[in-house]
């Protein structure tokens, strides 16, 4: 039976690994309904092109003209704006792809949530934002919310399907990302190249700098504690430069259960695309006898302070992850614009947390007013601090 898929953010990193599975599929087998990217109107065309959907949404309506020309003639609706990327969201599909990076995801994941079905979740800041409310609207709807972040699907493939509530203690995995190594002083004068410049995952530039600061591993904590039925004190975190152990479940009996694998986002996500089947992916096999080792090791909290401050976010409660969240997404930007420096990430995100403290989100309104408020404290301190930071 044709499954029919929407594809939010498709022209990212998550976004062009899912319309890569999507054209390696058997005839048949699915159906586009929509792709909705942010502004690269030829990319999402290419994409249109190829796979046929029903429409192709950009989120900048200034983009559309561009769109527009390069679909003339081929019967593929398009669109442009907020309302329309809302409105592809909740047009009617089997399995939903919400890989929109950043706050901006938050909205349309709400939307695809609200019609039910599956959604194969790879906006984490739309749990860190606002897990609550989507996890309360997945639950209304009756929709079915898959994890494709590396580190949460494998802790979702290593949780015993039998007793979900069983685990004792979950651990997420980091790589350490290119500055695992890095003295202070070396981070201080970090640029945004070395920053990116990710010593396994090939990612946005955005998820790049996460890693570098781990906030990235600590945004995971948070969308971890949402996702499945441990506190967040028992959720741990550990450097494992190899990349290859994703995620682990222990046990009350001791048992600890691993999830491995090459670092191809392609497996989550076609894991999450087939569920609770599997199919054939062709990534590289892991090689156990050539990787040789396995290392693990403690995050530095001195080099890593982003950890500490998602556990005060944590522990605070209410708006503080959002706060967190959307400070981080300021600073990283100033310092991919090189207007800050890549340790003032952190301490414009304690600086913010400080100042506006952990107030009641009860509704989506109060989530993206709250966000908005945290932007522009960000904003201000990233501006107080300058690349002095």
């Amino acid at each position: 039976m044709t499954r029919r898929i929407t594809v939010l953010g498709s022209t990212g990193s998550v976004g062009k690994s899912t319309v890569a599975l999507l054209e390696a599929a058997a005839p048949g087998e699915f159906a586009v309904e929509a792709l909705v990217a942010g502004r690269d109107a030829r990319a999402l065309a290419e994409q249109a092109l190829r796979l046929r959907p029903a429409i192709a949404v950009l989120a900048d309506e200034s983009c559309l003209p561009a769109l527009r020309e390069a679909l003339a003639g081929s019967g593929i609706a398009c669109a442009a704006g907020e309302a329309a990327v809302l409105e592809a969201a909740a047009r009617p599909a089997d399995w939903t792809m919400a890989a929109v990076v950043g706050a901006a995801g938050l909205r349309p994941t709400l939307a695809a949530l609200r019609r039910g079905g599956t959604l194969a979740l790879a906006n984490k800041e739309s749990l860190v934002c606002a897990g609550a409310i989507v996890m309360r609207v997945a639950r209304e709807a009756g929709a079915l919310l898959l994890p494709v972040d590396s580190e949460h699907n494998a802790i979702f493939q290593a949780l015993d399907a039998h007793q979900p509530s069983a685990p004792e203690k979950i651990i997420l995995t980091a790589s350490g990302g290119p500055f695992r190594q890095a003295s202070l002083a070396e981070m201080a004068a970090a640029t945004p190249e070395a920053a990116v410049r990710h010593p396994v995952w090939s990612m946005g530039a955005k998820i790049s700098i996460d890693s570098a600061t781990m906030f990235n591993k600590g945004l995971e904590v948070i969308e971890a504690a949402h996702l499945f039925p441990v506190p967040h004190e028992r959720i741990e975190v550990l450097v494992h430069p190899q990349s290859a152990v994703h995620g682990l479940v222990q046990y009350a009996d001791g048992s600890l259960i691993a999830q491995l694998g090459t670092p191809d986002m392609r497996t989550p996500i076609a894991h999450a695309l087939s569920w609770p089947g599997r199919r054939h992916v062709d990534v590289g096999r892991l090689d156990l006898a050539a990787l040789g080792r396995l290392e693990f090791f403690p995050p530095d909290p001195e080099r890593f302070p982003a950890l500490r401050l998602v556990r005060e976010a944590l522990s605070a409660g209410g708006g503080a992850p959002t706060i967190l969240n959307a400070a981080n997404e300021v600073a990283v930007a100033r310092f991919l614009g090189r207007r800050l420096s890549f340790l003032g990430i952190a301490r414009v995100v304690e600086a913010v947390m400080e100042r506006l403290g952990a107030p009641a989100i009860p509704d989506l309104e109060a989530v993206l007013a709250l966000d908005g408020e945290a932007r522009r404290a960000a904003e201000a301190e990233a501006e107080r601090m300058g690349m002095a930071a």
